[in-house]
């Protein structure tokens, strides 16, 4: 079982950055490939990132390629997601998400992860 809680989100201009953080319960975090979602009012939840178990690999929506770097630390089991050059369009709840142990499969699909945070909210202004 893993809790997930994220912290970071605020409002923000156009251009700005932000740092996405996400806390994770227990001793096994880094074999939990882990990823962010966000979900717009009114629109579905959509894929930004996601980085496979032991970190070799990370995958981005094309949405957000080039400006958001997500990278994690075991030793504090916290999952980060850097957001630069942030656009209006990305305004959203931001989740984070952990797979299965060890999941090899895409980490693209919201239905390959099984623990969730409560969301925050990032606001970007025009």
């Amino acid at each position: 079982q893993v809790q997930l809680v994220e912290s970071g989100g605020e409002y923000v201009q156009t251009g700005g950055s932000l740092r996405l953080s996400c806390a994770a319960s227990g001793r096994t975090f880094s074999s939990y490939p882990m990823g962010w979602f966000r979900q717009a009012p009114g629109k579905e939840r959509e894929f930004v990132a996601a980085l496979t178990w032991n970190g070799g690999a990370a995958y981005y929506s094309e949405r957000v390629m080039g400006r958001f770097t997500i990278s994690r630390d075991s030793a504090v089991n916290t999952l980060y997601l850097q957001m630069n050059s942030l656009k209006p369009e990305d305004t959203a709840n931001y989740y984070c998400a952990a797979a299965r142990p060890f999941y090899g499969g895409s980490l693209s699909r919201s239905d390959a992860f099984e623990y969730w945070g409560q969301g925050t909210l990032v606001t970007v202004s025009e």
